[in-house]
């Protein structure tokens, strides 16, 4: 796993119980910012993951 896979996955984690934590005691506002960290944890981790696979494809060109 890259950094960027790393952090995005960590960032959904948060981004989550930010969410839940703002639904169960009703405060909308730190219910929208989980689930805007929780959507840039994905991009993220997509990046990440999308490096990934470049480089892995990079390497299986080269053998």
């Amino acid at each position: 796993m890259n950094r960027d896979q790393v952090k995005g996955r960590v960032e959904q984690v948060k981004g989550k119980v930010k969410e839940v934590a703002g639904a169960v005691t009703g405060n909308t506002t730190t219910e929208l910012k989980g689930k805007v960290q929780k959507n840039v944890g994905k991009v993220q981790a997509a990046v990440g993951d999308a490096r990934a696979d470049a480089k892995r494809a990079d390497s299986d060109r080269k053998h």
